[in-house]
C-alpha cells in the first residue's frame, strides 16, 4: 500500500476511534483536556510506524493501546498515587485477558464511555454553549469550524470557547462520574442538542468533498437509542430519537450514483428506509403518550413525519409543517428557524408568500455568512420567474459554502438560470 494510501487509511480510522479513545482515555486520567492530547499523541505514532509496518488488524485497539501506556506516563509523571497506578494496571490486565468489571458495570448507569463523556463534558460549572461545543469536539469528532458553522459564530470564536471549556472543567475537577436524579435531568437537554448536533453534522456535511458523513449520524443515532433505553420516561429523548430515525431514513436517496446530493422534493421514495421509518413513527408516538408532543425535538420529529407519511412530494401536507414551525418558533425562537417556516409557507401559500418572510430575514446578522439563506431565496425567486436575481442569490450561497458537492450544486443551480 503506497504511503499516500495508508495516511488516508490512518486519517478514515482516526474519525472513526477518536471519539471512542477520547472517552476511554478521560475515563482513565479524569482530563478531557490530557485525554485529547494522549489520543493525539497515539495518532502521530500511528503516522510514523504505519507506513513503515502497516495497518494493524485492529486499528482502534492499536490506538488505545498506545494511547494507555502514554496514559501511564502521565499518571507516573503526576502526584497521583500508587493505588491509582494499580487500578489502572488492574483495568488494563483485565481489558486484555478480556475479565469484564463487573462490580464497576454494575455501579454505572450509562455502561458506555462515549455517552458518559456525553454528559461530563455537559458539566454545570460551564455554559451550555461551551458545553455542546466542548462534546462536538470531544466525541463528535467535528473539526473547530464544522462547530463554528453550526453556532454561526466565527473559527476563532469557537477555538477560544473549547479551549476555555477544557481549562474550566480541569480547574473545576470535576468527577468523571455519571450524573445522577435532578442533576441528571438538568443536564438532558444539553446532552440532546450535543447529539442532534452530531447527527445534523453527518447528516449535511458542513465542510470536505462529501455530502453525508454517514458515522457521524449513526453514532449520534446510536447514542440517542441508548438514552432512550435509560430514560424511557422523557419525552423528548424518544423525539430525538424520532426525528434522527427519520431523517436517517433518506440517506441512501440523498445522493446519486457520483455522490452529488440530491433535493428533498426530487428524491426517489421508494429508496427512503421505511424501517427506520416506522422506528421514527414509534418514537414519535412514545413522546406523544408521554405528553412530550410540544418540546422543540418532537415539534421537528412531527414535521419531519409530516414528509415520511407523504408517498409523493405533492401529498405533502405543508400547511401543518408551517403550522409547525411557526409553534417551534413560539418556544424556540431563532433566525434559521424562522427560515425553514417561510420554506414551509412559499410551499403551502406559493412562492412571493415565502419571499416576504425571507426579505425580513436578510439583515439578520447571524445569518450573514449562513448560504442556505441566499439559497432558499434564490429558488423563491426563480420560481416568481426573476432568474437572474435568482442566479446571483445562488452564487452567492456557492461563496460561502464549503462543501464541495454543495457547491457544485449550487452553481449548477445558477447555470441553469441563464437558461
Amino acid at each position: 500500500m503506497a504511503a499516500t494510501e495508508i495516511h488516508l487509511a490512518i486519517e478514515a480510522v482516526w474519525k472513526i476511534e477518536s471519539a471512542r479513545l477520547i472517552a476511554g482515555l478521560t475515563r482513565i486520567v479524569r482530563d478531557v483536556g490530557v485525554a485529547e492530547e494522549l489520543a493525539q499523541d497515539a495518532l502521530v505514532v500511528a503516522l510514523e510506524k504505519w507506513p513503515e509496518e502497516g495497518i494493524p488488524e485492529n486499528p482502534g485497539a492499536w490506538l488505545m493501546g498506545t494511547a494507555k501506556h502514554r496514559a501511564i506516563d502521565f499518571l507516573r509523571r503526576g502526584t497521583l498515587i500508587d493505588e491509582k497506578h494499580e487500578v489502572l494496571g488492574r483495568e488494563m490486565a483485565e481489558r486484555e485477558m478480556q475479565v469484564p468489571d463487573l462490580a464497576a458495570a454494575m455501579d454505572d448507569i450509562i455502561g458506555d464511555d462515549m455517552l458518559r463523556l456525553v454528559f461530563i463534558a455537559c458539566h454545570p460549572v460551564l455554559a451550555t454553549e461551551a458545553r455542546v461545543a466542548l462534546t462536538l469536539r470531544l466525541l463528535g469528532g467535528l473539526s473547530t469550524y464544522e462547530i463554528a458553522r453550526a453556532y454561526l459564530v466565527s473559527e476563532s470564536t469557537m477555538a477560544q470557547r473549547i479551549v476555555r471549556a477544557k481549562k474550566t472543567l480541569s480547574d473545576a475537577h470535576a468527577p468523571f462520574e455519571v450524573p445522577r436524579g435532578a442533576e441528571f435531568s438538568a443536564r438532558l437537554s444539553s446532552v440532546l442538542q450535543v447529539l442532534y448536533l452530531i447527527f445534523n453534522e453527518g447528516y449535511s456535511a458542513t465542510s470536505g468533498d462529501d455530502w453525508m458523513r454517514p458515522a457521524l449520524c449513526e453514532e449520534a443515532l446510536r447514542q440517542g437509542r441508548i438514552l432512550a433505553e435509560l430514560v424511557p420516561k422523557e419525552p423528548e429523548v424518544h423525539g430525538l430519537v424520532a426525528l434522527m430515525e427519520i431523517q436517517a431514513s433518506r440517506s441512501k436517496a440523498r445522493t446519486n450514483a457520483a455522490g452529488e446530493p440530491i433535493l428533498l422534493l426530487d428524491q426517489d421514495r421508494s429508496k427512503w428506509d421505511r424501517l427506520l421509518i416506522g422506528r421514527g413513527l414509534a418514537a414519535l408516538e412514545r413522546a406523544e403518550r408521554l405528553a412530550g408532543a410540544h418540546g422543540p425535538h418532537a415539534i421537528q420529529a412531527a414535521i419531519a413525519a409530516c414528509h415520511a407519511r407523504a408517498l409523493t412530494p405533492g401529498d405533502t401536507d405543508w400547511s401543518r409543517i408551517a403550522a409547525l414551525y411557526a409553534q417551534l418558533a413560539r418556544i424556540e425562537p431563532s433566525p434559521v428557524v424562522e427560515l425553514n417556516r417561510a420554506v414551509a409557507v412559499s410551499m403551502a401559500a406559493g412562492p412571493a408568500a415565502g419571499l416576504e418572510l425571507i426579505d425580513a430575514l436578510k439583515d439578520d446578522p447571524t445569518l450573514k455568512n449562513y448560504h442556505l439563506l441566499p439559497s432558499v431565496r434564490g429558488d423563491l425567486l426563480k420560481k416568481l420567474g426573476r432568474k437572474k436575481e435568482a442566479r446571483e442569490e445562488f452564487e452567492r450561497a456557492a461563496s460561502i459554502t464549503r462543501n464541495a458537492r454543495e457547491r457544485d450544486l449550487l452553481v449548477e443551480r445558477a447555470r441553469v438560470c441563464d437558461e
